[in-house]
């Protein structure tokens, strides 16, 4: 006869195994057209299975058929693209909106195809939701996060270095609290950002953001191999010794009038060099075009600001705020054909670093100047394509480029069989038009499917938290 203790733990094994999941979470999309982005093709009638989060099976529909059990997409004429992954992004929570309201942030996101981002001045938040959304604790894009800005001047979510010693104690302890990247940004002197990037290379972490024209300069940051964004200091790197105008509008700049002088003064046969040498000390750069296009270059009224899908997205407060800011700038604006030649010199440099072998990376600098995460990144890939790359090259500033320096392409990236299934479901082939980024049927992340219109209404839903998140300030 069988011993108490022993069926009593007979028994309790049993609880144990038929209490645990009874089978994988398996989504097949099949009849799909798949854009790999391992080179410039696209796969016709597939099936893609996605098991657990990881691409299982990638072949031709007729061979290949769903597992039982498995959810099935339906992917007859539409396409299947890598989950984009957006470069330079910021959160409302970072600044005045509620924490709480963070894990909305990341599924407005979601609903417009982001399934990975490098946050770009970092908080203490970002990094518990960096790994609660690791450990699937949270719906949400994978996220890489960079330091708090280091500044010479104090500023929100900055860290105020004016010595070499408080530069390199930033460094060690932004290392220590376990950000990704160190984060610069303006008015630091020399001195003390090549103390900062010493000190980086000691740590193994590497610098990012910006290259103040005034204190640090294009070439001091391509000597430290340090990823550029906004194209900072290029403009003024194209200026001839001679020029009369010894500063020109990249970055804060922009807002200086008496710098637009600089746009008759610029020299664009210097574009070319300044290509080779960007790409031979970092070949990734982030241009930021749209932001600077559309708000500096082309110049943005109240009535822009109000015809914008995503103003619903603002609170009236932070309306006001950006619309008057608009309205100074344009107040003092350059005329019109100075800000035609800006737009069209930042795109001659971000083709030539593209032709001479640089990776260009999307990002969005959203929320800035009323512009949506999200949605604003596919308003870069066309101001991308607007440059003068062509659709493929486009898709890949927002997929494969940023895989590669994120250190994700064993993981993510192109669509390859063991690798992340963080996938968008399009109605049309980007290839022919990058637009049709914004034709989305679905998003795949971390394992789960979301029809889009099921994320549409995620968006009805949080838009008006969004609009209320500042109700009691003042």
């Amino acid at each position: 006869m069988m011993k108490p203790i022993v069926l009593l733990s007979i028994l309790l094994l049993a609880t144990a195994i038929t209490a645990q999941p009874s089978k994988t979470n398996v989504v097949a999309f099949v009849n799909v057209n798949v854009i790999p982005m391992d080179r410039e093709r696209v796969l016709r009638n597939q099936t893609v299975i996605v098991r657990d989060g990881t691409i299982a099976v990638i072949g031709d529909s007729k061979r290949n058929k769903p597992p039982a059990g498995a959810q099935v997409v339906d992917g007859t004429g539409k396409f299947l693209i890598p989950g984009l992954m957006d470069m330079h992004v910021h959160l409302f929570s970072d600044d005045e909106f509620p924490d709480s309201l963070a894990e909305d942030e990341f599924k407005v996101m979601i609903a417009y195809g982001v399934t990975t981002i490098r946050l770009m001045i970092g908080t203490p938040e970002q990094l518990v939701l960096r790994e609660k959304s690791a450990k699937g604790q949270i719906l949400a894009p994978t996220i890489f996060a960079a330091s708090p800005h280091l500044t010479g001047k104090k500023q929100p979510n900055g860290i105020v270095v004016t010595t070499e010693a408080e530069g390199r104690a930033a460094v060690a302890k932004s290392k220590q609290e376990g950000y990704d990247f160190i984060k610069v940004t303006t008015f630091l002197a020399p001195e003390v950002y090549e103390a900062i990037v010493d000190e980086a290379r000691k740590q193994n972490i590497r610098v990012v953001g910006h290259a103040d024209s005034r204190s640090v300069g294009l070439q001091r940051a391509l000597k430290a191999a340090q990823q550029i964004e906004h194209l900072d200091s290029y403009l003024e790197a194209l200026l001839p010794e001679n020029a009369p105008v010894k500063g020109s509008v990249s970055d804060i700049y922009v807002y200086t009038p008496k710098n637009w002088e600089s746009i008759d003064y610029l020299d664009e046969k210097k574009i070319p060099e300044l290509a080779r040498l960007t790409v031979s000390a970092n070949p990734f750069v982030t241009p930021t075009l749209h932001l600077f296009k559309f708000t500096f270059g082309k110049g943005r009224t109240e009535e822009s600001f109000k015809a914008q899908p995503d103003i619903r997205f603002y609170p009236q407060k932070t309306v006001d705020a950006w619309t008057r800011a608009s309205k100074r700038y344009l107040s003092t604006a350059a005329p019109i054909e100075k800000r035609e030649k800006y737009i069209r010199v930042r795109n001659e440099i971000v083709k030539a670093i593209y032709d001479a072998g640089g990776k260009i990376m999307a990002g969005s600098d959203t929320p800035e100047w009323l512009m949506l995460y999200g949605h604003t990144l596919h308003l870069e890939l066309i101001d991308l394509r607007d440059a003068g790359l062509s659709n493929y090259a486009t898709l890949e500033a927002a997929t494969k480029n940023p895989a590669a320096f994120l250190g994700l392409l064993g993981q993510a990236g192109p669509i390859e069989k063991g690798k992340r299934g963080d996938l968008v479901l399009l109605d049309a082939n980007p290839l022919d038009d990058i637009a049709n980024t914004q034709r989305r049927a679905g998003v795949m992340i971390k394992g789960k499917y979301f029809a889009q219109a099921e994320m549409n209404r995620w968006l009805d839903e949080i838009a008006p938290r969004f609009q209320h998140a500042l109700d009691g300030h003042k």
